[in-house]
């Protein structure tokens, strides 16, 4: 069943970070699992939206396109050495692929206002799914720490 609370939780997990993320569309799911991410991570409350950086993907099922969003933006966090505080994502299905275009806005790490208390490594596919309907969406991941 699920939950159309908005937002995340963290569940727990023996080794790593194991998180739920909710959201009245699959937009808003996907937008709550980042920020679920980073403050698995960091406090995003330090975190300035000065810049915003734009990913676009495509991927033939929603979860598939789901763990390569929250996977592109730990890619962008360690090119960019940057970190993220607020997304928004427009999803689109064509057929049988699906078109994600996301924003995600932050800031360059600044080690003194954004001490990591984890560092991911990866998000895995270990126990990752989505879920939804008409009463809500819920994707679940455990992140790699």
């Amino acid at each position: 069943m699920v939950n159309s609370v908005k937002g995340y939780e963290y569940l727990e997990h023996t080794a790593d970070v194991m998180f739920r993320a909710y959201g009245d569309s699959p937009g808003e799911m996907l937008g709550s699992a980042a920020l679920a991410m980073f403050n698995a991570m960091i406090d995003t409350g330090t975190v300035r939206p000065q810049r915003t950086w734009k990913v676009e993907l495509r991927a033939e099922s929603l979860e598939q396109l789901a763990y390569d969003w929250l996977s592109e933006l730990l890619f962008l966090m360690d090119s960019e050495v940057v970190v993220f505080s607020e997304f928004q994502v427009d999803l689109k299905q064509d057929g049988e692929i699906w078109r994600l275009e996301g924003l995600a806005r932050g800031e360059g790490i600044d080690r003194s206002r954004h001490p990591f208390e984890n560092q991911v490594k990866a998000v895995t596919l270990h126990q990752f799914r989505v879920e939804g309907g008409a009463d809500g969406w819920m994707m679940q991941a455990i992140l790699d720490v």
